[in-house]
C-alpha cells in the first residue's frame, strides 16, 4: 500500500508539472531541486507507518513547490493559475471525502490513467509545436513517441482495470479474441516504428500511434482476470511513471524526469513483489499472457451437505480459554467497514490474555496494502500485522483463525487443483488452524469466481451475515461471557 500511495502522489503531480518550460532560469531549477528533495524525503517517510503522515505531507509540499515554480516559469496569469489551483484543490478534497475505502483500487487505477493521458497530451502539444527548439530533435521525437505509446496504453488499460474492479458486467469476466496475442504484438511493433519515424521531427505519425496504443491498452487488460488486478494496477502505475519521464525528456523538465523515474522504478519493484505473491511471471505480465482456466468442481459438488453454520454466541464460547487467535482480513472487511469492531474484539481477547495477530496476504483486498491501510485506520499495532511468509508456518499452533471476507487468498485449491485460475498462487494456510471461523454474507465465490473447499472442511464454521453486524454481535457476546 505504501508504494501505491507514493506512486499516486507523484502521478497527481504529473498532470500539472507537464507544462514546465524548456529554458527555466536558475531560480526555477533551484525550486525544482527543492521539490525533488521533498519527493524523495516523502518517499522515505512513507516506508514506515510511524512516519507515513509526515512523508505524505512532505510529498504534498513538494508538489506545491513544483506547481508554483512551474507557473512562475511559464508566466501564466495569476488569475488563471489561481483558478486552476482552486478547482484542483476542490476536486481533491471532494475525492478524499467521498471515495470509500472499498473504492480506492478503482480510484488508484483512474489516477494511473489520468497520469498517462496527461503525458500524452503534453507530448502531443510539443510535437505540434515542433521540436526545432530541442538540442536533439531525434531524441525529443523518439521520447514523444514513447510518451504517446506508453501513456495511451496506460490510459485505456487503467480504464478497463477500473471497470473490472468496479465489477461492471461488460468487463467483469476476462475477454479475448482469436489471435489476440499476435494482434497485440503487431500493434506494439507498429507503434514502435511510428515512434522511430518521429525522430525526423515530423508530427503526423504521433496521432495514429496514439490511436493504436489506445486500442493496445484495451487488448492488454481485457484478457486478465479480476484476481490479477493488484498486479495490473502496480504495472500500470509503473507505465504512467515511464510515460511521464519520457515526457520530461520531450519538454526538458528535470523534475518531471525524476518524478517519472521514481514512479516507474518503484512501480516495477512493486509489480515484481505482486507477481511473486500471485505466482506470476513478470514477463507474462508485461506481455499480458495471463492464462484463463476453469475449475473442474462446481459449488454444489464442493459444499453439498458439508457446510456447518454457527452463531456469534457459539463463537464467543469457542474463544473462551483459547491462547492464540489469528484474524485474516479480506475485501469483505473493507466493504463492511468493520475494522474498528475488529480492533474492539481484539482488545477484549487481549484483556483475557489471548495473543491476537493479523495475517496479511500481499494481495488481500483489491490493491497492494489494502488491508494494512484499513487496520491502520483502527490503530491496530503494526507489530501485530504478520506477512504471509512469517505467519504461514505457525497456523498449526493457532487455536482459532477468524477470516473476515477473504476468499481466494485462503483457498486451498491453489495448492491442489492445477486447473484452477489461482493454481500455484501462494495462500494463507488458514486450513491448518485448529478451528476456522469464516465470516461471510454467503457462499458466493471470490474475485476468481471459484468455490472454496475450506468452507466445507471439518474444522471450519461459517458465520453468515454482514461483517460489521456479525462482529458487533460477537463483541457483545464476549462481553457477556
Amino acid at each position: 500500500m505504501i508504494d501505491i500511495l507514493i506512486n499516486n502522489l507523484l502521478l497527481a503531480q504529473e498532470s500539472i508539472e507537464l507544462v514546465a518550460p524548456k529554458n527555466a532560469n536558475q531560480f526555477v531549477q533551484v525550486g525544482y531541486l527543492v521539490a525533488i528533495v521533498l519527493f524523495i524525503s516523502g518517499i522515505k517517510g512513507l516506508t514506515h507507518p510511524r512516519t507515513a503522515v509526515r512523508g505524505n505531507q512532505l510529498g504534498a509540499l513538494g508538489m506545491l513547490v513544483a506547481v508554483l515554480v512551474t507557473l512562475y516559469a511559464t508566466e501564466v496569469s495569476p488569475i488563471v493559475w489561481l483558478a486552476g489551483m482552486i478547482v484542483g484543490t476542490a476536486g481533491g478534497v471532494w475525492l478524499a471525502r467521498t471515495v470509500q475505502m472499498t473504492q480506492m483500487p478503482q480510484l488508484v487505477a483512474l489516477f494511473n490513467g489520468f497520469g498517462g493521458i496527461a503525458s500524452v497530451l503534453v507530448a502531443g502539444a510539443e510535437v505540434l509545436r515542433g521540436t526545432g527548439e530541442s538540442t536533439n530533435i531525434a531524441v525529443a521525437g523518439f521520447a514523444a513517441g514513447l510518451t504517446g505509446l506508453i501513456g495511451s496504453v496506460t490510459f485505456t488499460g487503467s480504464l478497463v482495470a477500473a471497470a473490472k474492479l468496479q465489477e461492471l458486467p461488460q468487463f467483469k469476466k476476462p475477454f479475448s479474441i482469436g489471435g489476440q496475442k499476435i494482434i497485440n504484438a503487431l500493434l506494439l511493433a507498429i507503434g514502435l516504428l511510428l515512434a522511430l519515424e518521429l525522430c525526423d521531427g515530423t508530427a503526423w505519425e504521433y496521432f495514429p500511434l496514439v490511436l493504436l496504443a489506445l486500442v493496445l491498452g484495451v487488448f492488454l487488460v481485457t484478457p486478465i482476470g479480476g484476481a490479477d488486478m493488484p498486479v495490473v494496477i502496480a504495472l500500470l502505475n509503473s507505465y504512467s511513471g515511464l510515460a511521464a519521464a519520457a515526457a520530461g525528456f520531450v519538454i526538458s523538465n528535470n523534475v518531471l524526469i525524476v518524478a517519472g523515474a521514481l514512479v516507474g522504478a518503484s512501480g516495477l519493484i512493486l509489480t515484481n513483489i505482486m507477481c511473486k505473491a500471485m505466482n506470476r511471471s513478470l514477463t507474462n505480465v508485461l506481455f499480458g499472457k495471463f492464462e484463463v482456466t476453469t475449475s473442474a468442481a462446481d459449488a454444489d459438488e464442493v459444499y453439498a451437505g458439508k457446510i456447518k453454520s454457527t452463531s456469534a454466541d457459539e463463537v464467543a464460547m469457542l474463544l473462551d480459554g483459547v491462547q492464540r487467535v489469528v484474524v485474516v482480513p479480506g475485501y469483505g472487511l473493507a466493504v463492511a467497514q468493520a475494522q474498528h469492531v475488529v480492533r474492539e474484539m481484539a482488545n477484549l481477547l487481549e484483556a483475557e490474555g489471548v495473543t491476537v495477530e493479523y495475517a496479511i496476504h500481499p494481495v488481500a483486498g483489491r490493491m497492494p496494502g489494502h488491508m494494512n491501510v484499513l487496520l491502520a485506520e483502527a490503530d491496530v499495532p503494526y507489530d501485530q500485522l504478520k506477512e504471509m511468509d512469517e505467519i504461514n508456518p505457525t497456523f498449526s499452533q493457532c487455536d482459532v483463525a477468524i477470516v473476515i471476507g477473504a476468499n481466494d487468498v485462503v483457498n486451498p485449491v491453489a495448492n491442489t487443483d492445477p486447473t484452477s485460475p489461482i493454481a500455484g498462487m501462494p495462500i494463507l494456510n488458514v486450513h491448518e488452524a485448529r478451528t476456522v471461523v469464516m465470516i461471510k454474507r454467503s457462499l458466493s465465490p471470490g474475485f476468481a469466481g471459484i468455490p472454496n473447499p475450506l468452507f466445507a472442511a471439518d474444522n471450519c464454521l461459517m458465520l453468515f451475515g454482514d461483517g460489521k453486524k456479525v462482529l458487533m454481535e460477537l463483541v457483545a457476546a464476549l462481553k457477556e461471557n
